[in-house]
């Protein structure tokens, strides 16, 4: 009995005074090298996933750059931008310890690599067509002799090699030789983020995005798998920045102010 009244004593002081719980998730189980590294994806077009490179310093910026900031500044350390061509790509590295922290659209076949969080922002995928198609609607799309672009290792990737039966279809490692090719007209249709198509459009007069979306999912936080503790971390951090309109400003100060903060 004795032992137990001591226990109890000793459970009442540790609430009392606020003892900090040995589980807590601290920078040492998020960032353990002292630098939060973040993974971004860089490409030709911003959304709120992709990142672009700044004409001035080369180095990428965006939505997920802010949020990697604001996840930095958290926890008190410095911010290394760890930078790949696609999500797949940031997937694939994660048993490599190299980055600790990325967003990416949820898709079940990273889960194998990456454990998953909660989303910041609905992300669609639909077609860029080039200046003078004569394609209206995604039904057009798949046509023989029309030749369609993805990004390889992008979930709008698996989506629209499960949909083409007809067209060309042609996966490009490198976002920005794909937009090229649609800028010179040598692709009809080009898939990705709804996002970065629009931005692609602005740039390449004469091209249009689709009304239809071919893929709708969430731009989710994630982290390497098996790190429970930064899974943890990961998940209350994005729900601060949900509720404290970090998500927001970046949105709103990347140009994408009609995208909606997801729930």
């Amino acid at each position: 009995m004795r032992r137990h009244s001591l226990m109890a004593a000793l459970s009442l002081v540790v609430a009392t005074i606020g003892i900090p719980d040995a589980k807590a998730e601290g920078p040492a189980d998020i960032a353990p090298t002292g630098t939060l590294r973040v993974a971004v994806a860089v490409g030709p077009a911003a959304s709120a996933f992709w990142t672009t490179r700044d004409p001035s310093t080369g180095k990428p910026r965006g939505v997920t750059v802010e949020l990697a900031r604001a996840a930095a500044d958290k926890l008190h350390v410095p911010l290394q931008l760890v930078e790949y061509q696609s999500s797949d790509e940031i997937a694939a590295a994660s048993s490599k310890d190299v980055w600790d922290l990325s967003f990416m659209p949820a898709d079940v076949k990273r889960e194998q690599f990456v454990d998953q969080g909660p989303a910041y922002v609905a992300y669609m995928s639909g077609y860029l067509v080039r200046a003078g198609s004569d394609i209206h609607s995604v039904a057009d799309v798949d046509r023989a002799g029309v030749r369609v672009g993805c990004i390889e290792g992008t979930s709008t990737s698996r989506t629209v090699e499960k949909s083409i039966k007809q067209a060309k279809l042609t996966k490009f490692v490198k976002p920005e030789e794909a937009a090229e090719l649609i800028g010179k007209g040598d692709l009809d249709a080009l898939a990705m983020g709804m996002g970065a198509l629009e931005d692609l459009s602005r740039k390449l007069p004469g091209t249009k995005v689709l009304d239809e979306v071919i893929q709708s999912t969430g731009v989710v936080v994630v982290v390497p798998k098996g790190k429970a503790a930064a899974k943890v971390w990961a998940a209350h951090f994005l729900d601060d920045a949900k509720a404290d309109g970090t998500v927001r400003r970046a949105l709103d100060g990347n140009g994408f102010i009609g995208d909606k903060v997801a729930p």
